[in-house]
């Protein structure tokens, strides 16, 4: 018998709802009967593509006796924590305080008001690992609730007022040059010189880091992009990257990217085909450009709704065992590769099975718990085989006939947010309309389907023809964001407006007037035991963050200093742990760059402007706007009283709306935006 997740959207949520455990999803009804009865909230929160989610699922939550003394001493909730970063957020930083640690499945005990009181993450059944098992917790809790009620209440407002701390920072200035060069040298201190990235395992792909490095040290000339080299090569020759499909996992359990936690995220894709083509563009290697296409490639083939938004995440795990699809035995390649070279069908000028097996680093003894994760066993720059593609095909389409991993296939605004950008900019770089088309179908798709239609406010989460929940301030950002590397992609003016329309709502409804910066939640979301300033870019940009690099660059191509003021307002409340902790602020950093480089706005003006373009966007230029369209154009206000020169496509290159002499000259553009890339 179903519970009452049965009625949501959300797979992760719907994987539940066959459970015995009597399941609330967050909402009135629960924390009702938890007052009503006197109860203490079980809250279990993780995601579909979560390996120890669903080990504690199959172990505690569909075990009758387990579920029946849930059932009878707590009311049970269960959230979905992309569905719901706000709460996501609150209870993970009560159990990193509580113990130290944090993750996925997180079990946290609360009072009926939602206060917090224990918690932790992946339970055992039994206490066979050293570990307390579930049922020793949970009774552990309940002696608590009972027997120590005053002290659970006496250390509530502690609680929350610890949860509320960053909603009451006080800003600190704007940091200057000075302070971001030292925020640079403190990031390449913590680089692995080896394998790149940062730190040691388990490592997660530091998108935003890499892209604060070559925003800065292209214009510099400095060894940091030696190391975003060094990163990019190891992750794409690493088990991290899909060899066959393309996209990557969402982490390595190793230092080298070679063993990934399988699980497949559309964030994670959307921000690395952007770093790699970024790479391509500052670093010149082919390879990015082509890890860049198969990965958006592998968008539109595999993570595409058919309304044109893009689905979340592929599961770790399929037949119940984590990475199976992925991994192979040397015999069922030579199988795959002898059976294609038979066929009626035989692709001429495939690579040989030695080849093949030597190129991607398989052996009898295999890397992977007996088998082996495809890498490229000689690095990133070795030589491809001739054939090699025609050799993936066949490969990739002997992968197809497996049994894949489950399909979150819920489409969350801010990481579609993130597809449109990679999308639009991909396409707009190298020239691949069916990008550009997808891009601007997916944003047809949020600003049309994923709104409130009583209030037109965005929404989060969208999945069978239903949009619901709040968005939050991450969704509005990351959309600004996009909206706008779309409207510098093809000049369609439509998403400049929406872009500078949701960047206003953006800041009447999350902006806070009195300190500065951006509330999590809108004014108008549901009342949580904290209103919170979320912070931190790793592995995913904070909204805040986003924010200030959207404002800023709203402001450069709308004249509108306000857009800039706001941003700055971020700046000046997070730039002193921005510049003390860059690893965790590099988006944040960007925006600060951006502040204090000197930006330059592009107006082209005209009918044919393909080739103005084509200067404009060979090279990565990060601190530069773009607009074009007709003469007579006047959005955005960068276009407007400019004119062709001679009946000639013309350039402005302008400094604060300041503009240059305008140019019909490729060449000429080309030198004046020589100094800034």
């Amino acid at each position: 018998m179903a519970n009452r997740l049965a009625e949501e959207t959300s797979p992760y949520l719907l994987q539940h709802a066959e459970n015995p455990v009597d399941w609330y999803p967050w909402g009135e009804e629960a924390l009702s009967r938890a007052h009503s009865e006197d109860l203490p909230i079980l809250l279990s929160i993780g995601y579909s593509a979560c390996h120890w989610c669903h080990v504690m699922e199959r172990e505690s939550f569909e075990d009758a006796d387990t579920a029946a003394f849930m059932n009878a001493n707590f009311v049970c909730i269960k959230v979905d924590r992309e569905e719901r970063p706000d709460l996501d957020a609150i209870y993970m930083e009560a159990v990193q305080a509580f113990t130290g640690q944090g993750g996925w499945p997180m079990t946290v005990f609360l009072d009926p008001d939602g206060v917090p009181f224990y918690g932790g993450t992946y339970f055992p059944p039994d206490t066979s690992r050293g570990m307390p098992s579930f049922r020793m917790v949970m009774e552990g809790v309940l002696d608590a609730y009972r027997d120590k009620r005053d002290e659970i209440r006496q250390r509530a407002a502690t609680t929350v007022g610890r949860l509320q701390a960053l909603a009451g920072i006080e800003p600190s200035g704007v940091p200057g040059a000075a302070d971001l060069d030292g925020a640079m040298r403190t990031l390449l201190s913590r680089a692995d010189p080896v394998n790149g990235g940062f730190g040691s395992a388990p490592k997660f792909p530091p998108a935003s880091s890499l892209e604060l490095i070559m925003s800065r040290e292209q214009r510099r000339n400095e060894p940091g992009l030696e190391h975003v080299e060094r990163t990019l090569d190891a992750m794409l020759a690493g088990g991290i990257y899909d060899q066959l499909g393309g996209g990557f996992a969402r982490y390595s359990v190793d230092s080298a990217w070679q063993v990934p936690h399988f699980e497949k995220m559309l964030y994670d894709n959307g921000l690395l085909a952007r770093a790699y083509l970024h790479g391509f563009q500052v670093l010149g290697h082919a390879r990015y450009r082509r890890v860049c296409e198969e990965t958006l490639d592998w968008l539109l083939r595999e993570m595409r709704g058919p309304e044109g938004g893009f689905y979340s995440a592929y599961d770790a795990d399929s037949e119940g065992e984590e990475g199976r699809f992925y991994v192979w035995r040397p015999a069922e390649i030579r199988a795959v590769l002898a059976a294609d070279a038979a066929g009626p069908a035989a692709t001429g000028g495939r690579a040989d099975a030695d080849a093949v097996l030597a190129y991607y680093g398989v052996t009898e003894a295999g890397n992977f718990e007996g088998k082996n994760i495809l890498h490229l066993a000689d690095g990133a720059a070795a030589a491809r085989p001739p054939g090699i593609d025609a050799a993936r095909a066949a490969l990739l389409g002997a992968r197809a006939e497996r049994v894949p991993p489950g399909l979150d296939d819920k489409r969350l605004c801010s990481w579609n947010a993130l597809a449109i950008a990679a999308l639009a900019e991909a396409g707009a770089v190298l020239g691949r309309d069916d990008y550009l088309d997808a891009a601007a179908t997916c944003a047809e798709f949020v600003l049309r389907d994923m709104r409130d239609p009583e209030t037109g406010h965005l929404l989060r989460t969208y999945k069978d023809g239903r949009a619901h929940l709040n968005a939050y301030l991450e969704d509005h950002a990351f959309m600004v964001e996009a909206l706008l590397v779309l409207y510098e992609s093809g000049f369609d003016q439509r998403w400049f407006v929406a872009a500078r329309e949701l960047a206003e709502t953006m800041i009447e409804r999350f902006g806070d007037p009195k300190k500065g910066g951006f509330f999590t939640t809108s004014a108008d979301h549901e009342s949580l035991i904290a209103r919170r300033k979320e912070v931190g870019d790793h592995p995913i940009p904070a909204g805040q963050s986003s924010a200030a690099l959207g404002l800023m660059r709203l402001s450069a191509i709308s004249g509108e200093r306000a857009f800039a003021d706001r941003a700055l307002g971020v700046i000046a409340l997070f730039g002193e742990p921005a510049t003390t902790h860059p690893d965790s602020f590099a988006h944040l950093l960007r925006a600060l760059d951006f502040h204090l480089a000197r930006t330059r706005e592009v107006a082209l003006v005209g009918g044919d402007l393909a080739t103005l373009e084509g200067v404009v966007r060979g090279a990565f230029r990060p601190n530069v706007v773009l607009a074009g369209g007709p003469a007579g154009a006047t959005e955005p206000p960068l276009l407007d009283a400019r004119t062709e020169i001679g009946g000639e496509p013309a350039a402005y290159v302008c400094e604060g709306f300041t503009c240059n002499l305008p140019v019909t000259d490729p060449a000429a553009l080309e030198r004046e935006l020589a100094d800034f890339v």
